[in-house]
Order: C-alpha cells, then structure tokens, then sequence
C-alpha cells in the first residue's frame, strides 16, 4: 500500500489535526503511542475522545497507523511504508523551496490509452497535489526541483514507461510567460489559501494565553493548530519565480509567519508532548484497573 498525506482534509478538522499530532511527534516518540496518550493530545486541541477514535478509525483505513498492544497498552503504530512519505512532507512543509528566475523546469509528458483512463486521472490528481500545472492534459509542468517526486508518483502508479520528463530552460510562450503561468496554475485560488493561512497564523501569534495554566500545552496548542493550517500550502504551491507572479503575492507574507510561529513555540510543544506521554507510560499501570476502558486492549478499536 502506498500511504499518502490527506490533504483533502479540512484543516482545523480531527482528522487533519490527528495526522498532523502523527506527522509531527510519532517518529519522535519511537514510532508507537498509547490510544490513551493520543486522545489526551487531542484533548488539548479540544477534540472529544469519540471524534478523535472516529479519525483514529480513518488514518487506519489510508494506511498510516496499524493497532498493537505494548505492556498492555492498547496503541498504534506507524506502518513502515508511512515513513518515506512523512519524510517527504517534513522537506515540503519545513524546507519548502523556492525557484530563482534563471532555475530550470521539469516539464512531464504522458500517454495513457482508454482502458486506462483510472489511472490518468490518478495520476494528474497526484500531480496537481504536488504543485504540478497543466500545460495541456496530457503535458504537465513544475520546477525542476520536484522532479524527483514526479518520478515517485510515476513509479508508484506503475506507469514509469509512459511518460518522459525533459528538464528545460524558461519556457518560451507567445506572449508574456506571467500570464501563460497563470493559465497552468490557479494562482487566484493558491493566493486564497495563503491569504486564509495568514490570518490563521496571525490569530495565533496574537491571541492571548489560553485558559489552560500549563504554558506547554498552549505552545502545543498553537503550533499544533499553526502546522496544520499551513501543511496544505507547500505542496499546492510550488514556489515559481516571484517575477511569474502577481505582485501582490501573499506567499512570502505566509511563510514568515509560519517562521515565527515555528521559532516561538516548536521547542515548547516538543517538550510538552515528550513530557506527557513520558508521564502517562510511567504511571499507566496505576491508572489501568481492571474493566476500566484504559486496560482493554481493544478499547479504541470500536471504530474500526
């Protein structure tokens, strides 16, 4: 199974907060966490237990935890065929690049017969969702630099031998090459998405302290909420030349934000997360008492 990021899901939803908690510190954590410990995460995001076992049910359905007890705990773990593509968004949403006027492209051509249309449209699906746009349908185009997952995609479809990549210089368009961009990309849409992330980000720079008298669980709190607003964008937006682009664009705005959200809270919600789930596995067998929820091995598994 090849396990992708949701990224239809809405951010702000459980399940888009539930596979950023995952994303963000299950690796840290050994890959395995507790169902008791993930719940109480999400708890802090204020997420009741029952919409966060409902998404539980669904990241198990895509692929990307498998259940397995641990000293009695019932929990899950990450599916090893998850961790290449968790590596890959950490260099989307943590290192998203950005092209020079002078860098070159990666343009993708493709021929796919009738009986296999399925497969056409997964596979501009996938390239639209790494930032890919449409030449024509059956000719795609992106920096040079994402290449390398335009060839995963293509090897993962199992179509490798039916499309041929060309790197090139900028393209020669009749007319101007920004309103030619303009037509591959839906840029008025893309601009949208990080007007909404800049205001998402800024409500949380801005807001004040939470009820919660623990400042860790408010940093996890916010960064928590901060990632998931902006996960999305790196891969929708595949960072063209600022000289192809309006003017006005609020890609730059919306990256710095995320900067200084990264830089104010990410050590603390490290902290807090390390911390709890520490605390809970050390005390776990006085809080699990025999018929009590928290000592069924399958006590999270009713939704699956």
């Amino acid at each position: 199974m090849t396990v992708l990021d949701d990224l239809e899901s809405r951010p702000g939803s459980t399940t888009s907060l539930l596979r950023t908690v995952i994303g963000l510190y299950l690796r840290r954590l050994g890959g395995w966490i507790s169902s008791a410990d993930l719940v109480a995460l999400l708890e802090h995001l204020d997420v009741p237990a029952a919409r966060t076992r409902t998404a539980i049910a669904r990241v198990k359905q895509k692929g990307l935890l498998t259940p397995g007890a641990r000293d009695g705990a019932a929990g899950y773990a990450l599916r090893p065929d998850a961790i290449g593509m968790l590596a890959k968004g950490d260099r989307r949403i943590f290192a998203a690049r950005s092209m020079e006027p002078g860098d070159p492209w990666c343009l993708v051509s493709f021929t796919l017969p009738e009986e296999q249309r399925q497969l056409r449209h997964q596979l501009r699906r996938r390239l639209s969702g790494i930032g890919c746009g449409t030449v024509s349908p059956a000719l795609w185009i992106c920096p040079d630099f994402l290449a390398g997952e335009v060839e995963d995609i293509l090897d993962e479809l199992g179509i490798r031998a039916s499309a041929t990549l060309f790197r090139t210089e900028r393209p020669r368009v009749a007319g101007e090459l920004r309103g030619a961009v303009a037509e591959w990309w839906d840029l008025d849409t893309l601009a949208e998405r990080h007007r909404e992330a800049i205001a998402g980000l800024t409500a949380l720079l801005e807001a004040p302290p939470g009820a919660s008298p623990d400042p860790g669980a408010d940093a996890f709190a916010r960064y928590l909420r901060g990632v998931d607003v902006w996960r999305p964008l790196p891969y929708l937006d595949p960072g063209l030349p600022s000289d192809l682009l309006p003017a006005d664009w609020p890609g730059a705005r919306s990256t710095a934000l995320f900067a200084e959200l990264t830089a104010r809270h990410a050590e603390a919600s490290q902290a807090f997360v390390t911390a709890s789930v520490t605390r809970d596995a050390a005390s776990l067998s006085r809080r699990s008492v025999p018929g009590s929820p928290r000592s069924r091995p399958d006590a999270c598994e009713s939704t699956g």
